[in-house]
């Protein structure tokens, strides 16, 4: 009874192995066992154990509308982590991946090079969302382009700019270029205009009449007043500049117009002269002969 009964055990695991040892052939240098496909599977499944847990790790500090954006990145990232995963899994079940390369190299080399773009703007949106460099609502200027960012996206950032034009901003950019960020130390920013005055000008009434144009405009801040500052003795004016705090940077534009309209009015009112370039030119006659 005993030996009737290691028999059949005997038989079962010799049939288990023959399953697991089965191949599935694909071609001449392409094929794998039941047990090598056992194995890529326990590998995918423990992966997506292990991606789950890291992306509750790293998401536990953002805020809720980062942290939406975040689990969209990092469902391609998962996506790509599963691709090199199976491709262990292969090689390390048998699998013979070079072959599988080596069929598909030309397909391979194409899709990359379509996509090294696309997976430059994708990992640059993660780091933005990680850095927290740049949130939505912020005022940014980026190669000489100023707008206010309305969205963070996969791919791409949008703003809007002072125009009212939807400004598409590559995520990668941010990597490349040299972002400057008006917001990110709070909303109150310092802005200035510039302005020139005839030599002989009495430097004192100039400095009252630029503060004085600068607060009569609403959008100026009162703390902290507005300073004057004399720049420099230039070839054919005095220099100034009146510097204020606005806490609207998205209206800069507007706001040093109309105190450069401001400026004009109390110059000419006071008798104030904004210069021009002059030149004295010297002509010198040869005595004849």
């Amino acid at each position: 009874m005993q030996d009737t009964i290691n028999e059949v055990k005997d038989t079962i695991v010799e049939e288990a192995n023959n399953i697991l040892d089965y191949t599935f052939i694909f071609s001449k240098e392409i094929s794998i066992t039941v047990k090598g496909l056992l194995f890529i599977a326990f590998a995918l499944i423990a992966t997506a154990i292990i991606l789950k847990f890291a992306r509750r790790f790293l998401t536990r500090n953002l805020p809720q509308n980062d942290k939406l954006k975040f689990i969209t990145v990092f469902t391609y990232v998962r996506w790509f982590i599963f691709v090199v995963i199976f491709l262990i899994g292969m090689h390390t079940a048998g699998v013979n991946v070079t072959a599988f390369f080596a069929a598909s190299a030309a397909l391979l080399i194409g899709v990359g090079l379509a996509l090294q773009t696309l997976f430059q703007d994708i990992f640059s949106g993660v780091f933005i969302l990680m850095d927290q460099s740049v949130h939505v609502g912020d005022i940014i200027e980026l190669e000489g382009k100023i707008g206010r960012v309305l969205d963070i996206r996969l791919r791409t950032t949008r703003a809007v700019t002072i125009d009212n034009k939807v400004l598409v901003i590559p995520n990668h950019l941010y990597l490349t270029n040299i972002l400057f960020n008006w917001t990110e130390n709070g909303i109150e920013t310092r802005e200035s205009v510039t302005v020139g005055v005839a030599y002989g000008s009495d430097v004192e009434k100039v400095k009252s009449l630029l503060i004085e144009a600068a607060k009569s405009q609403e959008k100026v801040l009162k703390i902290p007043e507005p300073k004057v500052l004399f720049t420099d003795f230039a070839d054919s004016s005095l220099n100034f500049k009146v510097v204020f705090s606005l806490n609207n940077s998205f209206e800069t534009q507007f706001v040093q117009s109309a105190i450069r309209f401001k400026i004009d009015q109390l110059f000419r009112e006071n008798n104030i002269t904004i210069p021009f370039p002059q030149r004295d030119v010297h002509f010198y006659q040869e005595p004849r002969k």
